[in-house]
């Protein structure tokens, strides 16, 4: 038999998610794969060599043309004979995209009349890098810049420049300070509501890494060699030396700007970018199909990096168009900048009331934190119910930020609005101590996808994903269900449930990666054969009226007496209700959940009141002992033993309502403990990707892999960004820093197709826990031991602590990974009263 590396060689090839994306490969990819010294160097053409070599290559055959010719002397103007007769000369071949100017005096070309080197000093846009917008928005002035502002972006053109937006990026990059961050970017804003209201919509699409909602999102579809390739022909780099300055920085961004350092000279002056125009130019990249398709997007991508002035210009378009910007600023900072902006400043024309400038310097901390506050809440409530700055900037540029905002730009049919999240808790017994005194429901936490099901009164369908991707066409056949479920009297409705693989025949639930082998898109309801159902749990929006400030209980009542139920197909999620004093029913219903192959339990507030009586119930000491993973406290006991101080009647109730975009304690998650599997898995880290939002200044998720015994390589097995603290990510992000002995190159003893940002040495081993083994079409680990297509992968994985005392050679291997696998099955298809589970086994 093949081994495992072997066959995922051929097999694997275009598993990478990310590499579309990707440009490392384009660096470093040729030198990896011969000996540097046997690479043969490329021949200098017209066609090879950048602007300035090419400039000095056509002006030096210029002048030996002008040095050989008598008909004029040096100095003289031309006659109309010598103008005609140079005309008729053949000249030097060259390209389409470049054009030349006259100068009448230069130190490199003393002759009037013939080509030019243009000089790349001096060209940056010197009224933009001097705006100081790290300011506090309290003492930043913008009427001393607005119609400086104004008079600089009419002289080039009208619109707000790229420099602006860039002068924004470099100083939300150059510090770590949250609050820094959120002035500069609110500064900006004002800057723009102000001078160029119309370049306020493209702005705040560049600075959150995105030119479209994510429901109908739009992809650059730029390979890395797009990138390289305009690096290249505009900057002047060959292959090694774009290799070479990919490896020192480890940043495409960093690559561009040290390329434009290096350019002195260039056969075109650029032409200053606009915030629009480079909106725009991705619009045109993203939307551009069809033959011809890839030439237009190089076109676009060359033309933004040539009109780049300077270098921190020419980092961020590449790093926008790469879409990785790293200026710690995410989509909850952009809704906060937003709030703030519309609280100083409005456009011209607008009638909605601003706060003075000398008003809100006079403001106290605690009074200006609570103005913020509420204008935040209401600007991120908005876009929470609907998630589209296309809807919210327009709305905020016309009445500011007012409780109006919420009505005019709040919940719609097929606009995806941002789910309600559930907290984690550790076990049962924290469950029921922080519900003590409240009716709940626990629901089956069903191992699916979440959907939300859009239905409009014509019968247009619409169904999205949790992170708001439209899946409609994924699920054909739960479309065809909405008139059958649909009862009478419901004309339009926002439903959220679970789909989840099922066996139609025996109503057995199907793990999770049964579900992943059902197509994305394109889907025919007759080659279907991952049957699904949807177990729906709440109602949100039913015949034009928003419900989401209505109780759970009601909600839900509305829900299963409107629908109609098809076994197998369409039902409610398994539930009961229960109160806190009702420990051992809980624990019952959690152990059958798991029991039935579901995640946990979800557990959610009914009502908004708490009940007094069933508040002195829960006074009583509960019996938590036999709880899963109940932690043995020997000294301590446990604190739902404990009996309720009064203050407890004073405590806040937690709302029923469903509050999109928040994770809320009225919504708990009880998930089967780690501490449930004795087993630990010992793995070596590998690689890692940038951060998010706090984690921006450091590695995670950090991938990891086991040990093939055989042949020696390290085989990735999941990606982990649970049990880190921040002082061990800040160990992690100094022990891997770029340029330090401990990053590498790709190295190929390491099996992943993936593109992380940064590569590790290895040399650890850590010890993680995890909740189950599965089949991955991702991760290579032990593939051709489980599965001949199929690697194992953990879900839920968590660090637990460094072992110091292991070496990697000592680390888990493929084989006992894939032990670990079978006995998991064993346990699965033994369990009393089970089915066989198919979904682990090999076909």
């Amino acid at each position: 038999m093949s081994s495992p590396v072997k066959k995922r060689k051929r097999s694997g090839v275009d598993t990478s998610p990310q590499k579309t994306r990707s440009i490392e490969s384009f660096f470093k990819g040729p030198a990896a794969q011969q000996p540097k010294q046997s690479e043969p160097q490329p021949e200098e053409t017209e066609q090879t060599l950048s602007d300035e070599a090419l400039a000095r290559k056509l002006q030096e055959e210029w002048n030996q043309e002008g040095n050989s010719s008598s008909v004029a002397a040096d100095g003289d103007e031309p006659t109309s004979t010598e103008l005609e007769a140079s005309a008729s000369t053949p000249a030097p071949s060259i390209p389409t995209d470049i054009t030349f100017t006259a100068a009448t005096t230069s130190s490199l070309m003393p002759k009037k009349n013939t080509l030019s080197l243009q000089s790349s000093a001096g060209t940056e846009d010197s009224v933009s890098l001097t705006t100081p917008l790290d300011q506090n928005p309290q003492t930043f002035d913008t009427a001393k810049y607005v119609a400086e502002l104004r008079a600089h972006w009419t002289s080039q053109g009208g619109d707000a420049s790229y420099a602006l937006l860039t002068r924004a990026f470099v100083l939300a990059n150059a510090t770590t300070s949250r609050i820094k961050i959120v002035d500069t970017l609110v500064n900006f804003l004002r800057l723009l509501i102000e001078a160029d209201p119309s370049s306020l919509l493209p702005a705040v699409w560049l600075s959150t890494n995105s030119i479209s909602p994510p429901f109908d999102e739009l992809e650059l579809g730029l390979g890395g060699s797009s990138i390289s390739k305009a690096l290249k022909k505009i900057y002047g780099l060959d292959n090694q030396g774009l290799k070479t300055l990919y490896d020192k920085h480890g940043d495409a961004g960093d690559v561009a700007f040290e390329a434009k350092k290096r350019q002195a000279f260039t056969l075109v002056k650029p032409k200053p970018l606009k915030i629009k125009g480079v909106y725009q130019s991705l619009l045109k990249i993203a939307t551009s199909k069809g033959t011809g398709s890839q030439e237009m997007k190089q076109r676009i991508v060359e033309k933004l990096l040539q009109d780049t002035r300077g270098a921190e210009e020419s980092r961020y378009i590449v790093r926008t168009l790469v879409q990785n910007l790293r200026i710690g600023a995410v989509k909850t900072t952009m809704l906060i900048a937003l709030a703030r902006a519309f609280l100083y400043s409005k456009p011209t024309g607008a009638d909605f009331e601003v706060r003075s400038q000398q008003e809100l310097a006079r403001l106290k901390k605690d009074e200006l934190a609570e103005m913020y506050s509420n204008a935040e809440e209401i600007v991120k409530a908005s876009y929470a119910r609907h998630p589209n700055y296309n809807d919210l900037v327009p709305c905020l540029l016309d009445i500011g930020v007012t409780e109006e905002l919420l009505i005019r730009c709040g919940l719609a049919l097929h606009i995806p609005l941002r789910p309600m999240l559930g907290s984690i808790t550790r076990d049962l017994s924290d469950m029921l101590t922080k519900l003590q005194g409240r009716d709940f429901s626990c629901e089956y936490k069903y191992d699916g996808q979440r959907a939300q099901v859009h239905c409009d009164e014509k019968g247009k369908v619409s169904i999205f994903s949790r992170h708001l991707e439209l899946m409609t066409e994924k699920y054909p056949d739960l479309v065809s269900l909405v008139p059958q479920i649909r009862g009478e009297g419901v004309s339009s409705f926002i439903l959220e449930g679970e789909v989840v693989a099922v066996d139609q025949a025996t109503g057995d639930l199907q793990p999770f990666q049964t579900l992943t082998n059902r197509a994305k898109k394109n889907v025919e309801i007759g080659a279907i054969t991952v049957d699904v159902c949807l177990f729906s749990f709440d109602l949100m929006y039913l015949n034009g009226e928003p419900l989401l400030d209505r109780p759970f209980r009601e909600r839900r009542g509305l829900l299963r007496s409107l629908f109609v139920e098809i076994p197998n197909r369409f039902t409610w999620v398994k539930s009961i209700d229960a109160t806190s004093a009702d420990s051992e029913t809980v624990l019952e219903f959690f152990k059958s959940a798991t029991d039935t192959k579901c995640e946990g339990i979800m557990v959610k507030v009914l009502d908004n009141t708490i009940k007094i009586n069933d508040l002195k119930e829960s006074t009583q000491a509960t019996d938590v002992k036999d709880l899963p993973g109940n932690i043995d406290r020997q000294t301590e006991p446990s604190e739902s033993a404990k009996p309720i101080k009064e203050k407890s009647n004073r405590r806040k109730a937690l709302l029923s309502t469903y509050e999109p975009d928040k994770r809320l304690e009225s919504w708990l998650k009880v998930k089967k403990d780690y501490s449930t599997s004795s087993e630990t898995l010992d793995l070596i880290p590998v690689a890692g990707w940038h951060g998010q939002g706090r984690k921006a200044k450091w590695w995670s998720p950090i991938l990891l892999a086991v040990r093939n015994p055989e042949s020696g390589v390290l085989e990735a097995v999941t990606k982990c960004m649970s049990g880190f603290t921040d002082k061990f990510y800040q160990a992690n992000k100094d022990k891997y820093v770029a340029g330090s002995a401990n990053v590498i190159s790709r190295p190929s003893w390491v099996q992943y197709y993936g593109e992380p940002d940064i590569w590790f040495e290895p040399q650890e081993v850590w010890e993680m826990a995890f909740a189950d083994i599965t089949l991955s079409p991702t991760y290579p680990a032990a593939i051709g031991l489980a599965s001949e297509e199929r690697g194992l992968s953990l879900r839920f994985p968590r660090f637990l602590k460094v072992r110091e005392d292991k070496s990697i050679e000592e680390a888990t291997t493929s084989d006992y990974l894939a032990l670990l696998w079978r006995k998991q099955a064993d346990r699965t298809k033994n369990s009393p009263g089970q089915q066989e589970d198919t979904g682990w086994q090999e076909e």
